[in-house]
């Protein structure tokens, strides 16, 4: 299994790290040619707009979105929930478009309103995962084929569509690889 990490900017590392750990060879994506060949791909976290741009500049939009309309797994995490997004309120910055959701983004504040807590994700099973919030978006509303599996003071913070994952935290920056694991689960 090979998963491919946008490395145009975000904790690409920390996610590398992370699936390493699992035993996951990784690679990291700066161009089309580099998605050739992965079983996944994630999308880590950064300044969506900055990322929007990166895309296209690096001609890597299209090939995702064509990627992610033939069933490649896709997660996408903080800036990756947003560029995933058919939505995002205020804004016509470049996206991919595969989810049918709604985000706001900076949902919960400017940076220092950044936080940390223990949530139960029942599809993680009953112990608390611990979930870090950074300039973090959420998911105003969705369509019918999304699957809501996490919420937070009414609002999303972690959901799937199909192949699509996408969190409003950053679970690479913790020690917890469940999350990452229920991610490579998707990839049959």
């Amino acid at each position: 299994m090979k998963i491919g990490i946008l490395a145009l900017q975000g904790a690409v590392r920390e996610h590398r790290d992370m699936l390493r750990r699992l035993g996951v060879e990784t690679v990291d994506v700066l161009n089309p040619d580099d998605l050739d060949g992965i079983d996944g791909l994630i999308l880590p976290g950064g300044e969506s707009t900055t990322v929007g741009k990166l895309l296209v500049r690096y001609n890597l939009l299209s090939p995702i979105v064509e990627l992610g309309h033939k069933g490649l797994p896709v997660f996408g995490v903080c800036t990756g929930l947003i560029l995933l997004s058919k939505h995002i309120n205020n804004s016509e910055q470049y996206r991919l478009g595969l989810m049918d959701t709604y985000v706001e983004r900076n949902a919960f504040g400017r940076q220092l309103a950044s936080f940390e807590a223990d949530m139960i994700i029942p599809v993680l099973g009953a112990s608390p995962f611990h979930t870090v919030f950074i300039r973090a978006p959420y998911i105003e509303k969705s369509g019918d084929r999304c699957k809501i599996l996490l919420s937070y003071r009414d609002k999303i913070i972690f959901a799937e569509q199909d192949n699509l994952l996408a969190a409003a935290f950053h679970p690479e920056l913790t020690d917890d690889t469940r999350i990452h694991e229920y991610f490579l689960s998707k990839i049959h």
